[in-house]
């Protein structure tokens, strides 16, 4: 039997192996202060990198994510003008009417107190002395104007006088340069630039508003505005009007010197309603076909109640040389815009004088314009019914002379003929009340309109949904 304890039988034994770590060498000082380096100059290079992207991408995205808190939301306001009042100062004159009107009574009260205290032989003696000595007064007024003659002197402050308003106004006039880029028979590149006078008509403190007509922006490819010191920037189309054959350019005041802003003079829209024959007035812009250019004249005649699509305007004839094309605005003494001159009238008159648009018909347009609202458009043109004829039982409203084809009212279904008593919801018996409700209309939205259509025997109350459209 084999013994249990011999070598050869005891059970193997696990071995032991030696474990080893291997360990890095300590950093010298001199490592360590490269590292440092190292890191501090990756560090600043980050930082640097991150600065530069910053500035370059928060303005693109402010521009284009954020377009909402941009500044270009201002809305422009025009006030209009009532066409019953004649006068140029239409506030002060409405201030001195409201005036008189309350002091009437006081007056009237002490005229009666004083006739019971004076006798009345007092009153009729006090009566021929003011008499006395007012009538030759008008008398010697008279007779100093009847035989005052004129001398070149006096021509020269009168000329005067209208040349300081003219210069002031012309700081308003600037050059627009239509650009447009077209290839050759080579196709070789070219540039065409039209060049046409403007007028500023609004400032924000962010933009300057620009009234030219509308060949000056029509496929222009870029457009260019000089001001009065010569100074250049971009412009923009902010709207046109096709009808009235203008446009509104808006230029950044962000593109201009500061000095040039400080000098920069926006015009004041006038009263036209106030123009009356004779009144004289300047024409500003380009008459003579070359923008800065001036001409004088006067008020011929006015024409009123001009039917026009949607509406009704004044031209105003003026004996003056002026150029629609290249653009010619009118001004009164007081250096107010009260009228542009049209081009879209000279066929049918053949009088050789200048047919201006009367600014106040157009103030509404102009504000929509401003805003860069598209103008709303029916396509109607007519005149409102008299008042014998409602006597003969027509009904009153707007008595539709012309719907112009592929307008909105005519493929709605509007005839010639029509009489339309309500435009919305609004009752319309006049040409004013037409056009309030047409100012309020947007381009797009649908809109009820009302029309009196006569039948065999009667008229017959019909009613057309109409989609406002932009002209």
């Amino acid at each position: 039997m084999p013994e249990l304890n011999s070598p050869e039988k005891e059970p193997s034994r696990k071995r032991q192996f030696i474990r080893e770590k291997i360990a890095k060498p300590p950093m010298t000082r001199k490592q360590a202060a490269g590292r440092f380096l190292a890191w501090l100059f990756i560090a600043v290079l980050g930082g640097t990198a991150a600065g530069a992207s910053y500035a370059v991408v928060t303005p693109l995205a402010r521009r284009y994510l954020e377009p909402q808190t941009t500044e270009e939301s201002i809305m422009i306001t025009i006030p209009k003008d009532d066409p019953g009042d004649t006068q140029p100062g239409n506030a002060q004159t409405g201030a001195d009417s409201s005036l008189e009107d309350m002091t009437e009574p006081d007056d009237g009260e002490q005229t009666e107190t004083s006739s019971g205290d004076m006798p009345e032989s007092d009153e009729e003696e006090s009566s021929a002395e003011t008499e006395t000595e007012t009538e030759p007064l008008e008398e010697v007024i008279q007779s100093v104007l009847e035989d005052y003659t004129h001398s070149v002197r006096d021509i020269n402050t009168l000329y005067g006088t209208m040349r300081e308003v003219i210069q002031e106004a012309d700081r308003g006039i600037v050059e627009v340069h239509s650009v447009k880029r077209e290839v050759d028979w080579f196709d070789n590149p070219v540039e065409t630039a039209g060049l046409f006078a403007g007028v500023i008509i609004a400032s924000t403190g962010q933009e300057f508003l620009i009234l030219t007509p509308e060949g000056a922006v029509e496929q222009a490819d870029s457009i260019k505005v000089t001001f009065a010191d010569g100074s250049e920037a971009d412009g923009i189309i902010k709207q046109k009007d096709t009808l009235s054959g203008m446009a509104i350019v808006s230029v950044g005041a962000d593109q201009l010197e500061e000095d040039t802003v400080m000098e920069i003079t926006a015009l004041k829209l006038g009263n036209s309603y106030s123009m009356k024959q004779g009144d004289p007035v300047a024409a500003l812009g380009a008459p003579a076909g070359v923008v800065h250019s001036i001409a004088y004249g006067n008020i011929s005649y006015v024409a009123k109640n001009v039917q026009v699509s949607d509406g009704a305007t004044r031209l105003l004839y003026a004996d003056i040389k002026s150029n629609a094309k290249a653009g010619t605005f009118l001004i009164n003494t007081s250096g107010e815009v009260v009228g542009w001159v049209t081009g879209a009238y000279d066929e049918e008159s053949a009088s050789g004088l200048t047919i201006a648009m009367a600014i106040s018909d157009y103030k509404a347009v102009l504000e929509k314009m401003s805003n860069g609202q598209p103008i709303p458009y029916l396509g109607i043109r007519g005149q409102e019914v008299s008042s014998a004829k409602a006597l003969e039982g027509v009904p009153m409203g707007i008595y539709v002379t012309e719907c112009i084809p592929d307008g909105p009212a005519y493929d709605a279904g509007i005839q010639n003929g029509d009489i339309i008593v309500g435009v919305g919801g609004q009752d319309i018996s006049t040409m004013k009340d037409y056009q309030n409700q047409m100012e309020i209309l947007t381009s797009g939205a649908v809109v009820t309109v009302v029309v009196q259509r006569r039948g065999i025997d009667e008229y017959k109350e019909l009613e057309y949904e109409v989609s406002v459209g932009a002209r």
